[in-house]
Order: C-alpha cells, then structure tokens, then sequence
C-alpha cells in the first residue's frame, strides 16, 4: 500500500472495467458527519504512524467481534470516560444506521461496543488537519475588533468571531466545496493505508501487500469516509456501486478482490470528484456560480438577508446574521443539519429536530437548536448562550409547544439528563490548522463549571407560530435538578411577594401613577442595556 506521505498513484489506462469510475450522477463524496464531528481533542488518539499503531490494534481486537469500552481503554491506555466518549461519538458518525451500536439504548452502548473496522477507521482520521481559513489581505482594517481579553489570546492568531462577521468573512473562510475538496485530498493521500486496515491476507501466503484482499464486507465499512451519491440515505452503497460486488448473490459469499484493484477504483474516482469540485471551485470565483452549484453558492445566499440556504446534501447555513432576532421552524429548514456561521449580537432560534447542529464564529448571541439527536459542535465563538434538547444538558431552562415531538423525532429522551457529567477535553483543537504557539496542545483544559441554581433562570421563546402548532408541550420536558428547581421556586416566590407588596402598598393615585412610570423607565433602560430592545421591535414586525 502506498505511503502516508505520498498519494497513492492511479492508472488511467488500465482496460480493466474494475477500475473505470461511477458515472457522474453517482459521483463519490466524503461523509461530512465524521470529518465534522467525529474528531475528538483527544492527545492519545492522534499516532504519529497510525498504519502501524491501529494495524496492531485491530489484530489485537480481531478475536472480539465487537469492542466495548473496557477493551478500548485497556488497549489505548486511555480513562474510561475517554473510551465512553470514543463509542459516543463513534455512535453518532457512524454510517448504518442499522448497527448495533447506534441502535443500543444509551445506557447499554458501552457494553454493545463497536465493528474494529469502524474503530480504526474512526481513530485513522484523529489525524485530519482542517482547512485553514484564507489570511486577511487588510489585517489593518479588522485589528481593532478583536477583544483584547479573549479567551483565545495566545492561542489563535487567524481571524476572531468578530472579525470575519465585520470583513466579508465568505471571502475568507473556507467553503463546503473547499471542505470538501480538502477532505477528499486528504482521502486520496491516505486511501492505501485505510484500505490496508480494511483488507485480509489470503490465507497462506503472509501479509505481504500484493497477498491483500477486500471482502464486500470490508468494502462495506469504506462507507464510514466515502459514499457515492448526494445523499447516503437515497444513494447506493459501495458495495453495490463498486464493480467488483455487482450482481452478487445475496446468498452466496462474493469473492474478495486484490486490495490494489479497489485502490485504483477507489482513487480514480476521488480524482474525477476532485476534478468536478475544483472546476466548480473555479467558476465561483471567476464569476457567478451557475443555479445548480448549490454547493458552492449556499453560504453565500445567505449573509445579511435573512435567508436559509439549503445544501444539496441536506444541510441548511443560517449565517451572517448581525443584531436581529430570527427564527426557522422546521419546516423551513431542508435536510436534518444546521450550520450557525458567523452571527453576531442576535437571537436565533431553529425550532426543529436536527441530526447535526454546528456553531461556528459566532459572537454575543444566543442560539436555540430545538433537538438535536446526535452531535452539537461549537467552535471559534465568543460569548455565546447555545440552547439545546441534547443527550447532555447543563441544565435545560426553555421549551416550546413541538418540543417534546421534536425531540421523539431527534430520539432524545428526557428520562437521561447527564446535564452533570462534565467532560473538559482541552482547550486547543488539535485537528484545527489555525496556526499555534508550540506546546500548545499539551496546554490542561479549564475545568468547566456548574451555573450557579440562583442564576438559574427560564428562557422564555414567543410563541409565534401558536396558530398553527399542533404541539402539546406546556413546560420544560426535562426534570430540573432538586437545587435548581428550589431556586426557581424561591425565586416565582419572591416575585410573587414583590407583586403583593405592591398591590399592597397604600398609595395615593398619584404617587402610583409615579411608582409606575420609575418602574417602566427602570424596564426600557434595562432593555435597552441588555439589547433585548431590539427583539421586542423584532416581534412587533412579526
């Protein structure tokens, strides 16, 4: 198999019908789910040789026929919080849906446990580097926007949350065809050894690379990083497009193909979709893109307009969105992905069930993700409230009347509430190509801590749509904490108090009058200060 530090080398000219690529309506793609949200800031999982460490792995765990979280720890030397957390997110990536592991109640998937081929493949691609952002051509003109008491002072040197919404940030970051493109690059230089992973020696000839074979079923797991097709769900699976399994007998085992001849398949094809984006790519920036590059022009439809802009592969971008209040309920939304990028000083709710939600370079805002049944990931923001029906909840304070449909839909299930099981990671993201500090990484995390219960307070969301919602839920779905749930009801109690006492109060009319119009002044300032002005004229043009 070829080299890490090399891309494996493709034949064109082979007349071999194995090795001719699938047709462009069947074009090969990354599967985003676990580039975006399968890595973990995790030193011990990132091997400076990855082939040879989880080569050894998976021959040590091939007598297993599934991993569990104890076996995981033993042979990675990692906690076992770490192992849960791997099997977690390994779960939520994963592409069957049909797996026992995705299909293990919460509580039962540490011992349920994952395929080896899945594992070594997810722990292979610890070592993606992302796409680093395009430098600023006038760093001068973003300077004076970047807080000098960041939190990410010393560790990041590219553009702050408040620097790509103030800069035409699309220019700049890096788009879904660029992420693309890169994790596809990434793919191809690499495919001969995650195949190698994948493949079986014939049985007595060694191990030697040319002795290697590919099963349909080995095939099948390749599916974790690629699938052919826009959408996984509707499209075909590899084993199916690939020439080498077409027509098998379900019945009867299909013979295993020269793990070289699915690389030169394998690779011809990363290079034809490479070629298709990089024209795509090219078009965008020479010129308009054309009405069915949906992939490349979706971010930009929507900066300041107000716009959701779906994705041909079922996600929608809410971005640019700059001191408003928005909401989108689901049936706006097209697919089960979010994207929030590069809001600032907003409110935005997205009152739908979700798979995947991503915030992004966000600033002085507070975002509402309805339910969302597998992974939230929050990266490069600042001051940002994020409020979500999620597996892990700090403790959930708001509900709207489709909640609790919502989050059947999602699979959440408000009976498991690990709003207190904290777990810090660290505090720089090694996958991240933002230049750092050296050493960095080996920088301990901050603990994260609890909110205080006397700070503890309900987030209310207006009921818009209240018209048109068939939803029954009348409160908030998940059990408060006892401490949490003492303040809340010594604090409805103080208010109540404070109204009594006022009612109470023996005052002459016009001093009432006074009282009222201090306490109205007192309010609007109070509005005004916090910036919750701006959502009541919000709702007024609602």
């Amino acid at each position: 198999m070829a080299d890490a530090a090399e891309p494996p080398s493709t034949s064109t000219s082979d007349p071999n019908p194995s090795a001719s690529p699938v047709s462009p309506s069947s074009q090969i793609h990354p599967r985003r789910e676990p580039f975006e949200h399968g890595l973990l800031p995790i030193p011990k999982l990132i091997f400076p040789d990855p082939t040879q460490t989880l080569g050894q792995l998976r021959q040590k765990l091939a007598s297993q026929p599934r991993v569990d979280a104890a076996a995981l720890a033993e042979a990675l030397q990692i906690s076992a919080d770490h192992a849960r957390l791997v099997l977690d997110t390994l779960a939520s990536v994963l592409h069957s849906e049909s797996d026992p592991l995705v299909k293990a109640p919460p509580g039962e998937i540490d011992s349920v446990g994952a395929d080896s081929r899945d594992l070594v493949l997810f722990l292979y691609i610890q070592s993606y580097k992302k796409l680093l952002p395009r430098t600023h051509k006038d760093s001068a003109a973003v300077a004076d926007v970047w807080p000098s008491t960041s939190a990410f002072d010393g560790y990041l040197s590219a553009l702050s949350p408040l620097q790509l919404v103030r800069s035409n940030s699309r220019r700049f970051m890096p788009s879904q065809a660029d992420e693309e493109a890169h994790q596809l690059s990434y793919l191809q230089k690499h495919m001969g050894n995650i195949l190698s992973l994948l493949a079986e020696p014939v049985e007595g000839e060694g191990e030697s690379e040319e002795s290697l074979v590919l099963t349909m079923e080995g095939l099948e797991h390749l599916g974790f990083l690629i699938q052919v097709g826009e959408k996984s769900s509707e499209g075909v699976s590899l084993g199916q497009a690939a020439p080498f399994f077409a027509n098998s007998d379900p019945d009867m085992p299909a013979v295993p193909v020269p793990a070289a001849e699915v690389l030169d398949w394998v690779s011809q094809n990363i290079s034809s979709a490479l070629e298709a984006i990089t024209e795509r790519i090219s078009a965008k920036e020479n010129g308009p893109s054309s009405a069915s590059d949906q992939d490349v022009a979706m971010a930009d439809s929507c900066n300041n307009s107000g716009k959701t802009a779906p994705s041909s592969r079922g996600t929608s971008f809410i971005e640019g969105i700059s001191k408003s209040s928005y909401v989108k309920q689901a049936s706006d939304l097209k697919g089960s992905s979010v994207k929030v990028l590069n809001c600032h000083d907003s409110v935005i709710y997205i009152l739908a069930p979700l798979r995947y939600a991503t915030v992004y370079g966000c600033s002085d805002s507070t975002i509402v993700l309805g339910a969302v049944g597998k992974a939230v990931r929050i990266e490069h923001c600042e001051r940002v409230h994020v409020i979500t029906a999620a597996k892990r909840v700090a403790p959930y304070n708001t509900f709207y009347a489709d909640l609790e449909a919502h989050m059947a839909e999602a699979g959440i299930e408000a009976n498991i509430n690990k709003w207190d099981k904290l777990l810090a990671l660290g505090v720089v993201d090694p996958h991240d190509s933002l230049s750092h500090p050296a050493g960095v990484s080996d920088v301990q995390a901050e603990t994260a801590t609890r909110i205080d219960p006397d700070l503890f307070t309900n987030f209310l969301i207006p009921n818009w749509f209240g018209g048109e919602s068939s939803g029954m839920t009348k409160d908030n779905p998940f059990p408060l904490p006892d401490n949490y749930m003492e303040s809340r009801q010594k604090n409805l109690k103080s208010l109540d108090e404070m109204k009594q006492l006022l009612r109470d109060t023996p005052l002459e009319d016009s001093r009432k009058r006074e009282l009222s119009c201090a306490l109205h002044v007192l309010f609007k300032d109070w509005l005004y200060a916090s910036g919750n002005i701006r959502q009541l004229y919000c709702l007024q043009g609602d």
